[in-house]
């Protein structure tokens, strides 16, 4: 069973920021994210200090910021590079 994503505003504006490089890169991290979540690449880890979000990593730079909604949806929160963790 595949996750199906939903984007936050956030996510899309960021987003667009990123290379054409990067934002293959991420399409690629996404498909990943979608079949297996703790897939050992993406290097998916909870955010201390949070409930429920997690953090997966792009590349050694950029980092994605999701969390589980139900059973069989992830909520894109937000992409950038590493430092967009100090936001939670």
């Amino acid at each position: 069973m595949a996750y199906k994503f939903t984007f936050t505003r956030r996510f899309q504006k960021h987003f667009k920021t990123l290379t054409a490089h990067e934002k293959n890169q991420l399409m690629k991290k996404l498909e990943l994210l979608s079949q297996n979540p703790t897939h050992p690449s993406l290097r998916t880890k909870h955010i201390q200090g949070t409930d429920r979000l997690y953090e997966c990593s792009v590349n050694m730079d950029i980092r994605i910021i999701w969390y589980y909604e139900g059973n069989t949806m992830i909520i894109l929160v937000d992409v950038g590079h590493h430092d967009i963790l100090k936001q939670f």
